[in-house]
């Protein structure tokens, strides 16, 4: 039987101990985050099962709270599937950016890294990852956070579906999740295109905010992930010129 240290090389383990330390202090802002999901979901009418698949199955939280109204309001399938798509397609710019730090790791594990990836992992994960050499230690960086944040996500995502009838409102629990995800953009603002991305989207969200069923989103989300692209295409251009 191989011991632990064959299945986790020793550049596994170090990579995973340093990630972890440096993910630690933003994975607090997780914690209200994931409570204002659990008691959103118990809100719209979600038993604590089908809440909880949905936790696993989707973990998005900005897609699981984007798309709560509409089956609240018994929207068409198809509109809460294209909301939810659309509410993720930052994930496009994020899983390209961190493509190269995947060189040299399997297929599997990059579904699993795929799986787990949030804002909070990438911002995190971005820099080390492109600048270190060994794949054992970018997996080891990468899935240390990204496990701690979906071990968070999921245990008080649950303390929130059981306590969305204790909590008391006043203490504005949605308020201190919005900061959390203001939180993250501060070191994504640090790459140029998503800067222009964020400043995009912001904008035109705030521009359509009284579009019907919170289309407005949806199309803001479009043009911020249209901006970052044009402006990553940019750049590349003129590093190769």
């Amino acid at each position: 039987m191989p011991s632990s240290g064959q299945i986790f090389p020793s550049s596994f383990r170090g990579g995973a101990r340093e990630g972890f330390i440096t993910f630690l202090p933003l994975s607090v802002g997780l914690v209200p985050w994931a409570l204002v999901m659990g008691m959103a979901m118990a809100s719209t009418g979600f038993t604590p099962l089908q809440a909880m698949g949905m936790n696993i199955i989707v973990f998005a939280g900005t897609a699981q709270l984007g798309t709560l109204p509409l089956i609240a309001a018994e929207a068409p399938l198809w509109l809460i599937v294209v909301t939810a798509l659309a509410l993720n397609l930052r994930f496009v710019i994020f899983s390209a950016a961190l493509a190269p730090g995947f060189r040299g790791v399997g297929t599997a594990k990059r579904w699993l890294a795929g799986h787990l990836l949030t804002d909070g992992v990438f911002a995190t994960c971005l820099d080390k990852m492109l600048h270190t050499d060994d794949p054992h230690w970018r997996l080891g960086y990468y899935l240390a956070p990204a496990v701690w944040s979906w071990l968070l996500w999921q245990v008080f995502a649950l303390i929130g579906i059981y306590a969305a009838g204790f909590i008391p409102k006043q203490w504005s629990l949605e308020f201190m999740a919005t900061i959390a995800l203001i939180v993250l953009l501060v070191p994504m603002a640090r790459v140029r295109p998503m800067l222009i991305a964020a400043l995009v989207g912001g904008a035109s969200a705030t521009l359509l905010r009284n579009m019907p069923l919170r289309l407005g989103v949806v199309v803001a989300i479009c043009a911020g992930i249209a901006a970052g692209f044009a402006a990553e295409h940019r750049e590349h251009k003129a590093r190769q010129s």
